[in-house]
């Protein structure tokens, strides 16, 4: 990694027609990037997949235009020189790390790719004292200015109200599918199953030690076991849910969350200093899932909470009666 760092050209140290060829390279690969969004979206957000086709044609635009002028002033070989050459010079990120990204975050990146594209070169002229190159580096900062002013009118043509409105709704849609969903029937079940072997012991030891070591038993185990369950019972292809990975994770994370919520107070030593509290972890919890079920599963908000007290409260009241018994 030392070495290649070592090995790049300092942007100051570049030639007029290398300059022009690290454009001519840079223009190309933003294309091949909004082609790839394009037809990531095209199944789900036709709308933003035309979008990116327009953007990408855009930068085919540009990159025509600078081949001909380095034609004119130096010939037709043109220098291999790309963004990974160059110290300080911008970078895309690979196409794989892109691959998950939500439909928010993809029109977000390609904001960013145009914002750090025109940035660059206008900083690149402030500090470029040849007058040719810095006349050139002026051009392309305007080129991406109003490639980015293009793109606005892309987005307006062609992203109506009505369509960013549907893309949005369906990508929050999945959203929780894929998070929410699973990550809240975790949450319930590692905070409501897990109380009753968590309270049983509490109340039958009154060891904090033991019931901690209980608790974490249960939590952990319970997430494994909602983690891959989650993810094997679904493969996410005919529900349309999403990755079972993410299913599985958000499950498995917040089952384990939700019973470790209320274990973790038997880490005090004093009984009854850390049940109260552990009371308290467990209303604090049942209230949250009352609160996403309302937030994200349209769930009225007193039904919600009638439904999770209630639970929460028989599961807690079998849990004393055992270990009290």
């Amino acid at each position: 990694m030392f070495s290649a760092l070592a090995n790049r050209r300092r942007f100051s140290d570049l030639s007029e027609r290398e300059v022009l060829a690290l454009a001519i390279s840079s223009e190309e690969d933003d294309a091949r990037i909004y082609r790839s969004f394009a037809e990531r979206l095209r199944a789900e957000y036709p709308a933003t997949a035309t979008v990116f086709d327009g953007m990408a044609e855009e930068e085919d635009g540009h990159r025509k235009a600078l081949i001909e002028r380095h034609r004119a002033r130096f010939g037709e070989v043109i220098p291999l020189i790309r963004r990974e050459h160059v110290a300080g010079f911008y970078a895309r990120k690979p196409m794989w790390l892109s691959a998950n990204l939500s439909l928010a975050a993809i029109r977000a990146e390609a904001e960013a790719m145009e914002r750090t594209a025109g940035a660059f070169y206008v900083q690149a002229a402030k500090h470029t004292t040849d007058a040719a190159t810095r006349k050139l580096l002026g051009d392309l900062a305007a080129a991406e200015a109003r490639h980015e002013r293009h793109a606005e009118t892309l987005t307006e043509d062609n992203l109506t109200g009505a369509a960013k409105t549907a893309e949005d709704t369906s990508a929050h849609r999945q959203f929780v599918l894929t998070w929410v969903q699973p990550g809240l029937a975790g949450l319930m079940d590692g905070s409501v199953s897990t109380l009753a072997p968590i309270f049983a012991t509490a109340f039958a030891t009154q060891d904090t030690h033991t019931t901690l070591l209980v608790g974490l038993a249960a939590s952990v185990g319970a997430g494994i076991s909602m983690g891959f369950t989650e993810a094997a019972h679904d493969d996410g292809v005919i529900s349309g849910r999403g990755s079972p990975l993410k299913r599985g994770l958000a499950s498995g994370v917040m089952t384990a969350v939700g019973g470790l919520g209320h274990a973790l107070p038997y880490l005090i030593p004093d009984f009854w200093t850390a049940t109260a509290i552990a009371m308290v972890v467990v209303f604090v919890e049942l209230w949250a899932i009352a609160w996403i079920q309302n937030r994200y599963m349209e769930t009225p908000f007193f039904r919600a909470v009638l439904q999770v007290v209630v639970g929460g409260a028989l599961v807690f009241a079998a849990g004393a009666l055992i270990g009290g018994g």
